[in-house]
């Protein structure tokens, strides 16, 4: 069963086009919406929505930073050593520079967030799917 299928109708935010400027750094389908097109503002602003079971690579954020607001669904952020946090709607993650993450939904759930960004990204190895298969939701804090 699938779960927060809303989420794909853009609940909050626009649901956006496949993200395929980043497929390379995601497994299975995300979407992408730029909410702020400003040259003036150096912060990037996008709602970025993923299918079930789809997440992005290991990543990094240099010279910069990344702030999640979760707006629908069910998902996980994880920075390395660390266990994974299961996310849902109103929760808020803030990854400082330097820090190796990974962001998406759960296996049976869309997920949609937020994503405010400044710095470079560097984009690392695909969260293995035997570490993935893994997760299991326990509580939410």
């Amino acid at each position: 069963m699938v779960k927060n299928e809303n989420v794909k109708n853009g609940i909050v935010f626009p649901l956006g086009d496949r993200n395929d400027a980043y497929a390379q750094y995601f497994v299975g389908q995300s979407y992408l919406k730029g909410l702020v097109n400003d040259p003036a503002v150096n912060v990037g602003v996008s709602n970025v929505t993923f299918e079930p079971g789809c997440r992005n690579n290991w990543h990094i954020h240099h010279d910069g930073y990344q702030i999640l607001l979760v707006t629908g669904g069910e998902g996980w952020y994880q920075e390395a050593g660390q266990p994974a946090r299961h996310l849902l709607p109103g929760d808020v993650v803030v990854t400082h520079d330097g820090i190796k993450h990974w962001h998406g939904a759960t296996k049976d759930s869309w997920f949609s967030h937020i994503a405010i960004t400044a710095g470079t990204p560097e984009w690392l190895e695909p969260v293995s799917d035997d570490d993935y298969d893994r997760l299991e939701v326990q509580s939410h804090d």
